[in-house]
Order: structure tokens, then C-alpha cells, then sequence
């Protein structure tokens, strides 16, 4: 990895000084380029450039631009469109990476008006993790559409604009080199991006611009994610000897996280712009992005926690209340009530009983070094012409997206064996325990090894590789490919003095197609039930002590500090000389023991986890386009209609007994999305605006699939497609006023509303615990899951059945399109202002300004009337059925909704100086579906969390600046809570602090 990085950063380095070096030859024999467009400097220019295209735009948008060169607000894009009114965003490990417009990340993301194509198997385009805020100019959302736009966004459309060639009004050469430190990471890594453009003009005014950007960048970022599941009761009427006078919320599992993810991106850009006359232009767009975003993890699990030998043995010392008051269930409110919950003690190595005879030891120590990639490639690229003749104008266009992923993942697992406990043996099973003390007070998961007890290991034997076996094995390679072809026309007539009021009219043609493929190949092998594994010091070179800084983030001393994991560098860049050393210490165990482990084996292609799905689109538009007055009130805007009409076609495979058989499955649609905007213009500084639109949201190319893929544990959920979802429908109705009192400065106020219909939902069936009088669970383990759930042929049995083996019913998620109407109505407020009008007053003081927006958001709607939009909770372990509420079922919610979010931001921007602090907020939301997403049979909540971001600039000249961007300042973590918010916490977050200092110099 260390070769690779070396060779892009030479690479980039390269491609920057050539470009540098031609900008300057080119620049001796250039003349001077005639533009009315300039680009903008400093904060205040910006703001104000951005007020004028969002004021004399005819639909509602909403526009950031660039302060210079390269040089949007933030580093990240994400965080870039966080600063928009109506826009709020998640983070992976604190670095933004989902967006969502009025509490939807079902949003499409354009770049320069063409589509791109994500690296997963989703609609959004491009990740935004992938494409840094460098290479970007201008930032512009959609929120209402008119006709002309593309069809598939339900909150706007994103649309990332790079520097056009022929706008720039003089030469440019631009260099930005920064390094980046994490806390966390203890780490600083380099950020160099560059942009060279020039145009030129010859005698007869034929124009020809050009314009290069390269960036390259890495990127090192650390979270902390403790987790405490309490998600079973121990009834007062238990007979184990933990039992209390009352029912409580007993301890089920706990795990310490620490992820790393290290990016590495380059990214090119060009364009290409010839103007051979006035009436047209050709133009050639290229964007070019390469990423490596590796991830080195380390999952400490303290499993086997629910044995009832070691719950009856735990000695709980301290108890909290927690309140899960009423949820909005089928009938109206269900009063879930309350429930006291484990909050401190010590958890003794115990064993069970079953059967007569004696089971494994717990709680056990297991160490998951998780490593894994996505390596990905993708490309945007567009030709085509914009051309005009006496009253007709118009454009040709062809593009292309295409992105190239592969995600490997490689997972060895070790397990602790305590010298201070009972030795696995044939009669006790592999396990054997460790005491574990745990505290979850004041809203912090702290759990280690309990010290001073004679089950107590000490330092050097959780630092010894003798005292680890081998645990598990799985390896994953995954390939996406996705891309999209468009071909393009738009024509307008201009119909000024034809028609009163009706200024040009509109058509176009679009037809795109979109391709995306997933192929995996899998291979698994647990050896946590084989006496005979061997112990990890038979591959010693392999294994290191794990990171023991996982108190940095808030300071707790109670973590698990001390234990070994394999290497996750060398797992990472070289899994397979980590496979062949415990090849050979299988092959050395059976030849001392004579048994018959089977050694780790190379992945294999599984058949039933391809899918490839093809989809064509047509779709025209005619749009009239108006601009006059209605009883003196000048008004304009556009009236239009869009149909589309879709066909797709879906291929996976089936494996029954052992033959693969592929299966075809074909579909079709098409709708009318009539759309509707219309500005008035109050007086000269207060506009109103309205919208009225249809949009369509289509499904996910993975939730239409065929094909099933399995994970390896007894608790993963497997999500299953369904080729038979519909697109669902969504109108949307906007009304707004805007008062711009000075020309940055803008006051405006917005009520929306939102309908849709067949609304994705996300569906999971448990199959049930059947919990015996001790607690043990007894999930069936026999295909076809008659109970409920999918067998899954490979994941361990573990606690989840008192039969030792492989193969289990494990729950299945799957999404389906929710009956009624799904409503969101919302309120937006925007402020932004400076005092430059008082500068001879205010002096240096002038250079002050603020930014502020809020937006509430609420959703309702007839879709509470049907009982399929509820899900059951309480998880396979039944817990209110266990407190006394039968059967409670909850509303499923919008994913990804906050209902109040804000921005505020102070800045300045005077005499070189520009400086900003931007604080945002949002309130809790629901995690959409993943594999661990769902607790109890309920989605987990991300509690409500702000962050501290700020930059200073300085400007030495007028080609020398330098400065230094916080992010995250005031390390906010992120809890996340299993049933109902701010009820019962399951996952702390702790995410890293990031400091950036560089210089930026233009030639």
C-alpha cells in the first residue's frame, strides 16, 4: 500500500508541473480573454455572487461558490452542502459521506449536469467522500424542478459545477499543498491539488478555453464505538440467583469498536470549451477519480454473555430506570412503560447447564481484526454542442458515468483461553471465561476485565500468543460495476413578441441506459468449536498487541487496554501469506494431535450472490416558459410536463441441489410528472415563489435483485430484494418569500410539503427465541425457517441454539412499498447578512457577518391507517411479551428525517484576513436499514449532535495565502439508541478531531 500511495502522489505531482509548465509557456502568446464572468474572491463576494443566480433563478434553488480557486467552505462536499438551508448530512467516522435534502438522501448528484454513478448499488451518484471540494466551483441544489429536469430525485438534485474555460477573465495557475492531523489517528497526511486554465481569443473572435484540475489526498480517521446490548430480561420470578425483586434489562453483549479508515484519492478534471461564433460552442468535460479507502478495524467482542451460568453468577450493583413511554402503534399510542436496566456490576466466568452435562465457559474474549477495502475507479465525461439559430437555441449532448468497485474484506478471528480459568477439554467445550466489569453510568459504555479476582489475567498472558487459538477465518471479494450512457437534446424558441407573456418554449429527448453487476466470492471457515485449532503461537509473526488508546476520545480508564489481534496492516496488503501461516499451524497441530482440522481455503465464486440488471429510460419534456404582469405584479417562471417511461430487466441466479439455474425477471413503467414554478416579484427586493411538482423515486439496483448474500453470524440479518417494487410517486408543494435588503444580504421564510406514495419501507422478520426457563435460546435450525427468518447455511450456531453446529434461521430484511401516503411538511428559515454598507462607521469591524437557517420538518399522512406500515418489536428474545406488553407494534418511520436541524456562522472578511465558525445541528434520526441497524426488532436512533467546524485564511499578496480548517473542534460524539431516543443507549461514538494547515499560491 505504501508503493501504491508513492506512485500517486509522483504521479500527481508530475501531472501538476507539466500542467503548470504549459499553462505558463501557453500564457507568453495568449491575449487577454473578454468575459463578463469573473471568479469570485473572498467570502462576502461569494455570498453575494451566489444571491444573484438563486434571485434570478425561476425555480427554487439554493447556490454556494466558491471564496477562489479551490476554495468552497469546507474540505469535504458533504460538509459543503451541509451549509444550505433544508440540507443536513451523516458522517462515516466523522468524514461526510450521505446528504439529505428535507430529510431524504434520495437525491440524485450531478456533475455539470450530466449523471454520475456510485460505487455501490444505489441511485445518489457519486460518493461525495470520493470527489473532493478542490476540484468543485460552485455547488447548486434543486429543490423545485421544472420539466427539463431528470426524474429521480424526491428532495432536489445535486449538481457539482467545475470552472467553464471561457468564463475565466484571465489566466489561471493555482497550487494548494496542506497536511492533515487526526487525534486520533495520530497521524498527518498530505493534501496537493492544483488548477491551471487559460482562454484564448484569435483575430476572427474564434474562442478556445481550457481549463485542468488534479488533486490528490490522504486521509487518516479514527472512531471509538463502544456497544452494550441490554436488549433481555431477567424475570423476578428467575430462578438463577441474579434474579432481583423486580424485572430489569440484564446484560446480553458487549464489543469495543476501533475503526481506522485511511482514504487515498486522486482525482483529474478537464475541460475543453471552442467557440468558433457567437451562436456556438462545443465543449469536452472529463473527470477522472481513483480511491482507495482501506479500513483497519479491531472488534473486541466479550461474548457468551447470556450463558445463564454467567448471568445467574453476575453480581449487579447498580440499576437505572429506563422510560420507553408510548409508542404510535396501529391502533394509537401503546404505553410501553418502564423497565429497570443493568448499569453496573461484574460479570464471573460461568458455565451452563444442558442436557446433564456441562457447557462452554463464559464470557470469552474474541479479537476480530476486520480489514477491508473499497478500491474504486469512476469517470464522468460529456461532449456536445449548445447552439443557436434566429430564434431557436438548444443543446446536443452524450455523456457517460461509469464506476469500477472492489471491496476485499479479510477477517481472522482469535480467542482468548484465560490460564486463570478451567481449560477447554472435551467434557467443557473451547470456551473458558474472563471476569468482566462493566459500568454504563452518565451515558458512557464502559466495560474491561475485572482486576484483582483470581480469574484475573494479567498483562503479560493477554500479551502472550500462546493463550490465543485460532477462531475464525472469512474471506470476501466483491466487485460492482455500474454505468450509465445519456444522449441528450434540448431545444427552446424563443417566442418574445409572439405570444404575450410567454417568453420561449421548451422540448427535449433524453434516453439513458444503466447497467450494474455485482459478483462475490466468499469463503468462511470456525474453528471455534474444534478442540484441535491451533494457537496463535505457532504464527506469532503475525500477531501484535491491538491499540490501547481507546480511552483517548473521553478519557475512561475501564476498556479492555491489553490483548493481541493479527496484524491489520499485513491483513490488509498481504492476506494470503497470513492464510499460508495458518495453513502450516493446522498442518503442525493435526501432525502432533492427529486430527482432521480442514485449513483455510481460497474464496469462491457464490453463484446466488450475482445479479446484473439493465434498465433503459426514455423520457421527453415540453415546458413553456412565461415572464410578465398580472394586475402590475411582474411574475415569470415555467409550466411544464415530463413523461418517462422505463423497462428493466433483472438477471440472478438459483442454486437448488447443488445446480445453478439463472432467472430473468422483466418489468416496466412509465409516469407523467407534471411541474410547476412561478416567481412574483413583490417589489423590487421581496420575491414570493411557488412550486408545484411530481418527481419519482426508483428503487435501489440492490433491492430489486434476486440473488441473497449470507453472512457468517447467528444475529446478521440478510437482506433479500424484491423485483417486484415499484417506483414511488411524490409531489411536492413549495411556497417561499425572499426579501434581499442588501446585495448579500437575504431574509426569507418557506413552508413545504411533500406526498408520497408507495413508499420504500424496509420489512425484517426474527424468527423466535423459544427461550427456555434458563434463558437459553432455542432458534430453529432447519430449513425453511417454518417459524420465521431464512436459513442461512454458514453462520455459526452459537447461543442462539443449544445444538452445536452450522446453519440456522437468522432474521431477513426486505423492502416493500408502504400502502397509503407518507407526508412531510416542513418550514425553512434563512438569514444572511454583513455590515460592509457600514464601513466607514464600523471600520475593521465591517468585515463581520452571520449565517443562519433552520428547518423543522414533521411526517404524517394516511399510511398510520394501514397496518403493513408497522413492524413488531422486541426481538427474538420477546422483550415487552417478557414485561407485559403484548405484541406492540411500531410506525415505520422515514429514515434519515430530523426534525429540526439549524446552521449559524460567523464570519469575517476584511484587509486578507477571512475567518469562519460554523455550528450545526440536527435532531435525532432513524439509521436506515442495514445489517446492524435494527436492535430489538427497531431501527436505532442517532441521537440529536452538533459540530464545531471553523477556518482562518490569511492573504500575505495577492498570490500567497495561508491557512488552518478545524473540524469537528469540540469532538461531539454521536450516541445511538436501540428502541426509542434517549431511552436505552447502545453505541457510544466517539468521532476524531481533524486540524488542516496548508498554503495556497497562484502563479
Amino acid at each position: 500500500m505504501k508503493t501504491s500511495r508513492n506512485k500517486l502522489f509522483r504521479t500527481t505531482a508530475s501531472v501538476i508541473a507539466l500542467s503548470a509548465l504549459t499553462g505558463l509557456t501557453g500564457t507568453a502568446a495568449a491575449q487577454d480573454a473578454v468575459n463578463d464572468e469573473v471568479i469570485a474572491t473572498g467570502i462576502r463576494q461569494s455570498l453575494a455572487n451566489a444571491l444573484v443566480e438563486k434571485r434570478q433563478s425561476d425555480t427554487l434553488i439554493e447556490v454556494i461558490q466558491a471564496e477562489d480557486i479551490g476554495k468552497l467552505p469546507d474540505q469535504n462536499l458533504a460538509e459543503v452542502l451541509e451549509n444550505i438551508t433544508g440540507i443536513q448530512i451523516t458522517r462515516t467516522a466523522g468524514v461526510g459521506t450521505g446528504v439529505q435534502i428535507r430529510g431524504t438522501g434520495a437525491n440524485r448528484t450531478e456533475i455539470n449536469g450530466v449523471s454520475s454513478v456510485g460505487s455501490g448499488f444505489g441511485r445518489t451518484g457519486i460518493s461525495f467522500e470520493d470527489l473532493p471540494a478542490s476540484l468543485i466551483s460552485s455547488v447548486e441544489v434543486t429543490k423545485v424542478p421544472e420539466a427539463a429536469t431528470i426524474e429521480g430525485s424526491v428532495g432536489g438534485t445535486i449538481n457539482l459545477r467545475t470552472l467553464r474555460p471561457l468564463d475565466l477573465d484571465e489566466r489561471i495557475i493555482a497550487v494548494r499543498v496542506q497536511g492533515e492531523s487526526s487525534d486520533l489517528a495520530e497521524s498527518i497526511t498530505p493534501r496537493v491539488s492544483g488548477t491551471i486554465g487559460n482562454n484564448w481569443t484569435n483575430n476572427k473572435g474564434q474562442e478556445l478555453g481550457v481549463v485542468f484540475s488534479g488533486s490528490y489526498t490522504q486521509q487518516d480517521n479514527v472512531f471509538f464505538n463502544p456497544r452494550a446490548d441490554r436488549d433481555a430480561v431477567l424475570s423476578s420470578d428467575s430462578s438463577l440467583a441474579s434474579a432481583e425483586e423486580f424485572d430489569f434489562l440484564r446484560i446480553q453483549f458487549f464489543q469495543q469498536n476501533l475503526d481506522r479508515y485511511e482514504y487515498e484519492t486522486l482525482n483529474l478534471n478537464g475541460s475543453l470549451e471552442y467557440k468558433p461564433n457567437d451562436d456556438l460552442k462545443f465543449y469536452v468535460d472529463g473527470l477522472y477519480n481513483d480511491q482507495e479507502r482501506t479500513r483497519e478495524s479491531f472488534n473486541i467482542d466479550l461474548s457468551g454473555v447470556a450463558n445463564p451460568g454467567v448471568v445467574g453468577g453476575t453480581d449487579y450493583t447498580g440499576f437505572e430506570t429506563i422510560d420507553f413511554g408510548t409508542i404510535d402503534g396501529p391502533n394509537g399510542d401503546v404505553d410501553l412503560g418502564s423497565v429497570e436496566a443493568a448499569l453496573s456490576g461484574v460479570l464471573f466466568p460461568g458455565r451452563n447447564v444442558r442436557d446433564g452435562r456441562s457447557d462452554q465457559l463464559d464470557p470469552n474474549l474474541r479479537v476480530t481484526t476486520q480489514t477491508g477495502a473499497r478500491v474504486t475507479e469512476s469517470a464522468v465525461f460529456r461532449t456536445g454542442m449548445d447552439w443557436a439559430k434566429d430564434r431557436f437555441s438548444g443543446k446536443l449532448e452524450i455523456s457517460t458515468a461509469s464506476s469500477e468497485t472492489d471491496s476485499p474484506n479479510f477477517q481472522p478471528r482469535l480467542e482468548f483461553v484465560n490460564p486463570n480459568s478451567e481449560q477447554p477439554s472435551a467434557e467443557n467445550g473451547t470456551d473458558n471465561g474472563v471476569p468482566v466489569q462493566f459500568d454504563l453510568s452518565d451515558g458512557r459504555l464502559q466495560f474491561g476485565i475485572a482486576q484483582g479476582l483470581d480469574s484475573t489475567p494479567t498483562t503479560e498472558q493477554l500479551l502472550d500468543p500462546n493463550n490465543y487459538q485460532l477462531g475464525r477465518v472469512s474471506f470476501t471479494e466483491q466487485s460492482a460495476d455500474n454505468r450509465e450512457t445519456a444522449l441528450r437534446l434540448d431545444v427552446s424558441y424563443d417566442m418574445e413578441d409572439s405570444i404575450p407573456f410567454i417568453t420561449s418554449f421548451d422540448a427535449g429527448y433524453r434516453f439513458n441506459t444503466n447497467s450494474t453487476e455485482r459478483n462475490r466470492a466468499f469463503s468462511s471457515a470456525n474453528y471455534g468449536n474444534d478442540l484441535n485449532r491451533p494457537n496463535a503461537g505457532l504464527f506469532s509473526q503475525f500477531v501484535t498487541a491491538g491499540p490501547d488508546n481507546f480511552g483517548d476520545a473521553d478519557g475512561r480508564d475501564l476498556f479492555i487496554r491489553d490483548y493481541l489481534a493479527i496484524d491489520a496492516e499485513i491483513a490488509f496488503s498481504d492476506p494470503q501469506s497470513i492464510v499460508e501461516a495458518i495453513n502450516s499451524a493446522i498442518a503442525a497441530t493435526n501432525a502432533v494431535t492427529g486430527g482432521g482440522t480442514p485449513p483455510v481455503s481460497s474464496p469462491t465464486e457464490v453463484a446466488n450472490n450475482f445479479f446484473n440488471i439493465n434498465e433503459d429510460t426514455h423520457a421527453i419534456y415540453a415546458q413553456a416558459n412565461f415572464n410578465g404582469e398580472t394586475s402590475g405584479l411582474p411574475i415569470r417562471g415555467n409550466l411544464g410536463i415530463r413523461y418517462v417511461d422505463t423497462s428493466i430487466e433483472s438477471i440472478g441466479r438459483n442454486v437448488a441441489q447443488g445446480q445453478v439455474s439463472e432467472t430473468v425477471t422483466e418489468s416496466s413503467y412509465n409516469f407523467l410528472l407534471p411541474r410547476f414554478n412561478v416567481v412574483a416579484n413583490v417589489t423590487d427586493d421581496i420575491l414570493l415563489r411557488g412550486g408545484v411538482a411530481r418527481d419519482i423515486r426508483r428503487p435501489d439496483f440492490s433491492d430489486l435483485a434476486t440473488s441473497v448474500a449470507f453472512g457468517t453470524g447467528s444475529n446478521s440479518v440478510v437482506a433479500i430484494g424484491n423485483p417486484d417494487l415499484s417506483p414511488e410517486s411524490v409531489w411536492s408543494y413549495d411556497l417561499s418569500a425572499e426579501y434581499y435588503f442588501t446585495p448579500s444580504s437575504l431574509i426569507s421564510v418557506g413552508v413545504f410539503h411533500k406526498k408520497r406514495t408507495d413508499l420504500f419501507t424496509d420489512v425484517q422478520e426474527d424468527p423466535p427465541g423459544n427461550e427456555d426457563a434458563n434463558g437459553n435460546l432455542n432458534i430453529d435450525v432447519t430449513p425453511p425457517c417454518e417459524q420465521g427468518g431464512i436459513f442461512n447455511p454458514i453462520a455459526a450456531r452459537n447461543i442462539n441454539s443449544q445444538i452445536d453446529g452450522i446453519g440456522i434461521c437468522v432474521p431477513f430484511r426486505t423492502k416493500r412499498n408502504g400502502e397509503g401516503a407518507f407526508t412531510q411538511t416542513g418550514v425553512e428559515a434563512a438569514f444572511q447578512y454583513d455590515l460592509a454598507q457600514f464601513e466607514d462607521r464600523l471600520g475593521w469591524m465591517s468585515g463581520f457577518g452571520v449565517i443562519a437557517n433552520y428547518t423543522y420538518q414533521k411526517q404524517g399522512g394516511s399510511a398510520n391507517d394501514f397496518a403493513s406500515n408497522f413492524r413488531r418489536i422486541g426481538g427474538n428474545r420477546n422483550i415487552f411479551g417478557n414485561l407485559g406488553v403484548a405484541d406492540p407494534q411500531l410506525r415505520i418511520a422515514q429514515d434519515n428525517l430530523s426534525k429540526n436541524s439549524y446552521n449559524a456562522t460567523l464570519f469575517y472578511d476584511k484587509y486578507g484576513l477571512s475567518a469562519r465558525a460554523r455550528y450545526t445541528w440536527r435532531s435525532s434520526y432513524t439509521l436506515p436499514a442495514s445489517v446492524e441497524s435494527f436492535k430489538a426488532g427497531a431501527p436505532l436512533i442517532y441521537s440529536d449532535r452538533g459540530q464545531l467546524n471553523a477556518n482562518v485564511t490569511y492573504d500575505f499578496s495577492d498570490n500567497l495565502s495561508v491557512g488552518i480548517e478545524g473540524v469537528n473542534l469540540l469532538q461531539a460524539d454521536q450516541e445511538q439508541y436501540c428502541i426509542k431516543n434517549n431511552t436505552l443507549l447502545c453505541f457510544n461514538g466517539f468521532t476524531d478531531r481533524r486540524l488542516i494547515a496548508g498554503v495556497n499560491y497562484k502563479f
